[in-house]
This record gives structure tokens, sequence and C-alpha cells, in this order.
């Protein structure tokens, strides 16, 4: 199965995931604490950053799409509980 090297600036982290696991999950399980408010996509609080490799994201769903906008996103920010890593190097900023 496909890896991903996933790093959050705010606390200094690399780890190393299977593809297509959502960057929320990964904050939990190394401490990176990414704010959450609802986990289904609808309430935006888990926005972050991805600073480097966001050709290694999966694409925007038209739910995150919507909160995105409705938020004024920039497009290199994610909702956290929707974006899943597909392989390569990805550094986050929470």
């Amino acid at each position: 199965m496909p890896k991903a090297n996933v790093t959050f600036e705010n606390i200094g982290v690399t780890v190393s995931v299977p593809a297509g696991t959502r960057l929320i999950e990964i904050s939990e399980n190394v401490g990176a604490g990414i704010t959450y408010g609802c986990r289904e996509g609808e309430c935006g609080t888990c926005l972050v950053r991805v600073t480097s490799g966001m050709e290694h994201m999966s694409e925007r769903s038209v739910l995150e799409d919507k909160v995105l906008q409705e938020n004024m996103a920039g497009r290199e920010q994610r909702l956290a509980c929707q974006a899943q890593v597909l392989g390569g190097e990805i550094t986050v900023k929470a």
C-alpha cells in the first residue's frame, strides 16, 4: 500500500501514513492539535494550510469546496476532516 510522509510544521513532527488517511486522523495520532467541530466537513473549524505537497492530496469534494468558499479560504487551504493524503511528501500548518 502506498505511503505518504506528512510533516506538521507547528510541532515539527513527520510521520509516515497509509495513502487514504485523512489529515484530522493523522493530527490526532501525533498530537498536532488541529481543532475541529463536526468532522463532517460542514463547520470549517479544521481549516489547515498545506504549505507543500498539495499535488499529493485528494481532490476537494463538492461539500469541502463549498465550505472553503464560504470561509474565503485560499487555494492552499483544506479541511483536515475531508482532505486525504495520497502519497509523497506533504507539509501542513495547523
